[in-house]
């Protein structure tokens, strides 16, 4: 028969078990004592298992909490969706999700969801036959509702948390989300290039996600509110068929029809991230056209294309590992069963070379 202390620290294994995705306080020390008729060295010796196992966090003068993990590591799981694990952003969100899990004691497996809606579909199948704890799922052309409701309800049935970060479904507003204030990025964008004296304004968006359609609306809001007529025309979009081409093959044909468009026409342009700032840049270029002096550029987002681009490039960046921290924070506090209300994160502006005072 096994020590005492290890009978007691299974029965406790037990209780956390059935209170699964709850963080809970432990009975006290003495109370244990008294219910296990054992002295508090055996008590002490048992919470130490639960301890080194990760099981509990014995809190200074409150006593031992579930931290909400399991026994099985399966069990501890947590599901990434991601649209891709290439794009150039993506290395140091991934890292600091699973850094963020790691820290608590989670494991995680990361799913590539290609932006399509049917891979998405896949997946969330496979998660219905092999549940996880939860799952963090980025949403695929967030722009229009998902047809992959029933599989993302199915799921939370099971009582499997569910968060959305970046970008969400109109038609699932029950699941929290963690993204950035997309309009609101928008519309500071649009009123700094005002406050340069620029009238004609336009822009590039990615038009089936939700963050470019907010960032879109957010700087033509600015331009109405500021009494400018915006060009609609000056108003490009491409689709995530197109963004592929760009990233695997640098295949800019769409921006330079984007550019001979714009050039005549304005005198800046707002792109949706900087990489698509990066490769406009390039194209203006080869037309023979100056950055800022014929046309300013701003973008949101700030990664190294922000800094290697040939002019450096005005972005509205967030603050460094914010969302994925964040959203890693959240899904875990959904774990343990404690409420999550979905945040926008604010953006700054980071002003570099790629915008001035309008041509004379």
């Amino acid at each position: 028969m096994s020590a005492k202390y290890i009978q007691i620290a299974n029965l406790l294994k037990k209780l956390i078990e059935q209170n699964a995705g709850h963080t809970f306080r432990l009975p006290t020390e003495s109370d244990l004592c008294q219910t296990y008729n054992v002295s508090r060295q055996t008590v002490r010796k048992a919470l130490s298992v639960l301890e080194n196992e990760r099981l509990i966090e014995k809190r200074q003068g409150s006593g031992s909490y579930a931290t909400g993990l399991l026994q099985s590591d399966r069990k501890n799981n947590i599901a990434i969706l991601i649209c891709s694990d290439t794009e150039y952003t993506y290395p140091e969100l991934l890292a600091d999700i699973r850094g963020t899990l790691q820290k608590h004691g989670f494991s995680y497996t990361v799913y590539v969801t290609d932006n399509q809606i049917s891979k998405e579909r896949e997946i969330l199948q496979h998660l219905l036959d092999h549940p996880v704890r939860g799952i963090l799922s980025e949403g695929c052309k967030t722009r229009f509702p998902t047809p992959n409701h029933d599989l993302y309800n199915q799921l939370a049935q099971k009582g499997i948390s569910i968060l959305f970060f970046s970008g969400s479904y109109s038609n699932l507003t029950a699941f929290p989300s963690i993204k950035n204030d997309d309009y609101e990025g928008g519309y500071s964008l649009g009123k700094y290039l005002v406050s340069l004296g620029h009238k004609k304004i336009g822009g590039i968006f990615k038009n089936d996600d939700i963050q470019s359609t907010e960032q879109c609306f957010g700087v033509l809001s600015a331009l109405r509110d500021e009494n400018i007529t915006f060009c609609e025309e000056c108003i490009c979009s491409f689709d995530s068929t197109q963004y592929t081409a760009l990233q695997k093959k640098q295949d800019t044909r769409f921006l330079a029809d984007f550019a001979s468009k714009l050039l005549k026409n304005v005198t800046a342009v707002v792109c949706c991230n900087d990489e698509i700032a990066y490769w406009l840049i390039k194209e203006f270029t080869y037309k023979q056209l100056r950055i800022p002096d014929d046309v300013s550029i701003v973008c949101f987002d700030r990664s190294y294309l922000s800094d290697l681009s040939s002019v450096q490039i005005t972005s509205l960046s967030h603050q460094d590992h914010k969302i994925g921290i964040t959203a890693a924070e959240a899904i875990l506090k959904l774990v343990k069963g404690s409420s999550v209300s979905s945040q926008k994160l604010s953006r700054f502006l980071n002003i570099k070379h790629s915008s001035s005072l309008p041509p004379a």
